[in-house]
């Protein structure tokens, strides 16, 4: 099986970051990713890319576990080419989150007990055994084939560990024979890195990619704080929420001529979210739709300094009150000052996308399927879920959305914007019928049966 024409030129862009025979492995494991319905363990890619695989299926273990390549190199590609494709002037906005893959077994590099929001509730707290991956993303909206869906990019990937992966994966070091057994251990170990800090160090390489563009990145309050705030690259501005007791201050006064001294680093500290809400400041009511949510809110908005996370960098703050529905009142602010409170509510709720972007890498591209257990192995293997689900967004743009066929279902007529699943069908349909064309005959009407067999083709892969 091979892919279509149209997709399989994108995978060209990639071969430079490998040798020849490591890129003709590379090309047949992302052909077998895509058309395989089933786990996306390595061994299935190979059957469902190859029928006759030309190489011992060990070379393509090798692939992920010992070749020699580079995947932020692979990621700076995929950047730039979802930047030409969809960006090539204006601010590129990104949203930095996180996903817990669940794993079985204790021998995997890296596992620990994660927090798992999909399991836990406002009274307990839940954990589960697994991989976290911290990601960053490219949102692109108003697209012409898909003009009121956000798509979320994937384009850069690290992988978290916490104290007990850490341990886990450093077991195994050579320990230095100079100095105390207490003074060895902790010099064996590497420096743990929270996400907040791996987030600012993809944040960095993102930014050394792209040096003349303008950026715009939004994250959760785990990505709000100073461990990213104080180390954002130039050019960059960030969203997020404030703390419900977060310090805020009024700007530093002037210092009077004459007075010795160092001037003042910030003014007053200005009222809380409850006190500010209760104050003399009028409301301004806005009806607010993003990803399908229509609320009426009331909001209030002020440039002040967040200090104790951005410093002296000014803010625009803007609070919250949802009038119609139960959602609590929240604090957002952005260090761009010249965003208007509702630039600023749109782009932070732009980044939910990042979370459809996990589901369907999830549930439509195996994200959580490979079984590899050495380091090289488990950094490298599942992250190709992500760039998959980037290139099928592009080949869909470059003109791949007019092969989608929607499902005829009577009870689901109205359907006018495709998902995810949808674009993955359609580069599975067009490779199916490339394929199947060399083997049907030239001189066999074209009927109802040659969309059949597509069909048949399509759910067998």
């Amino acid at each position: 099986m091979q892919l279509t024409t149209s997709f399989a030129l994108l995978l060209i862009h990639f071969h430079s970051v490998f040798s020849a025979p490591s890129f003709q492995s590379f090309s047949l494991v992302m052909t077998g990713w895509i058309m395989s319905s089933r786990p996306r363990f390595v061994t299935e890619c190979i059957l469902s890319g190859s029928t006759a695989p030309t190489k011992h299926f060990t070379c393509f273990h090798r692939l992920f576990a010992i070749a020699i390549w580079s995947l932020d190199s692979l990621c700076g590609i995929l950047a730039h080419l979802i930047v030409q494709t969809f960006l090539p002037n204006g601010t590129i906005h990104l949203a930095v989150d996180d996903t817990l893959c669940y794993k079985r077994g204790l021998h995997i590099y890296a596992t620990g007990m994660h927090y798992d929001p999909l399991r836990s509730s406002k009274r307990k707290r839940s954990t589960s055994w697994g991989h976290d991956w911290v990601t960053v993303s490219i949102l692109v909206r108003g697209l012409p084939w898909c003009p009121n869906k956000v798509w979320a990019l994937p384009i850069a990937f690290r992988l978290y560990k916490n104290q007990q992966g850490n341990r886990k994966a450093n077991k195994n070091l050579p320990t230095p024979t100079e100095g105390s057994p207490s003074t060895q251990r902790k010099s064996a170990q590497p420096k743990h890195q929270t996400r907040p800090e791996l987030a600012s160090e993809l944040l960095k390489m993102v930014a050394c990619w792209f040096p003349d563009r303008q950026l715009s990145v939004s994250g959760d309050s785990l990505y709000g704080g100073q461990s990213i705030a104080k180390h954002l690259p130039a050019k960059m501005d960030l969203i997020s929420r404030v703390h419900a007791k977060g310090a805020m201050y009024d700007f530093a006064p002037t210092k009077p001529k004459g007075q010795r001294g160092r001037r003042k680093k910030k003014g007053e500290r200005l009222s809380g979210m409850l006190e500010w809400a209760k104050d003399s400041q009028p409301w301004e009511e806005m009806n607010f739709k993003r990803f399908g949510l229509n609320a009426h809110v009331q909001i209030k908005s002020r440039k002040c300094l967040y200090y104790g996370v951005t410093n002296d960098r000014p803010v625009t703050v803007v609070l919250v009150e949802d009038l119609v529905g139960k959602r609590p009142m929240s604090m957002f602010y952005a260090t761009d000052i010249h965003l208007t409170p509702r630039q600023i509510l749109e782009q932070y709720a732009d980044r939910w996308a990042t979370e459809v972007m996990y589901r369907d890498v999830k549930q439509s591209l195996g994200f959580q399927d490979p079984a590899n257990r050495t380091e090289k192995a488990v950094r490298r293997t599942a992250p190709m879920a992500l760039v998959l689900y980037s290139l099928i967004v592009v080949w869909a743009h470059q003109g791949g959305h007019s092969s989608i066929r929607y499902p005829d279902r009577p009870w689901y007529r109205k359907k006018a914007e495709p998902s995810f699943a949808d674009l993955l069908s359609a580069v599975r349909r067009e490779s199916c019928r490339e394929n199947l064309s060399r083997e049907w005959p030239k001189d066999a009407p074209a009927n109802n049966s040659w969309e059949q067999w597509l069909d048949l083709a399509c759910r067998a892969a």
